[in-house]
């Protein structure tokens, strides 16, 4: 279990061409978010609070994971490639 003081979270991220945002190796090590295959993501954008259940992508080499913001929450809050998010929580669904 992580400390409050000692969680990486919130972090900023930027949303890449293919909607997708990087969960960094650090944070996945530090979360304990591995083995995880699904997970509920609290985001925040220009002062709005976007909640999405999204799939974790791994890579190839590394800890990292990627997801992809749902359509749905892309244009209802709109949220575009190259915009920043500010992720605040990262829970795992089993």
């Amino acid at each position: 279990m992580v400390k409050l003081s000692e969680s990486p979270l919130p972090y900023e991220a930027k949303v890449y061409i293919n909607n997708q945002v990087l969960i960094p190796a650090h944070i996945v090590k530090t979360l304990d978010l591995r083995e995880v295959k699904r997970a509920r993501v609290k985001l925040e954008y220009e002062g709005q609070e976007v909640v999405v259940e999204v799939k974790l992508l791994r890579t190839r080499h590394t800890d990292s994971r990627q997801f992809t913001i749902p359509k749905s929450a892309r244009d209802k809050f709109g949220i575009a490639p190259g915009s920043v998010v500010r992720v605040k929580s990262i829970e795992p669904i089993q």
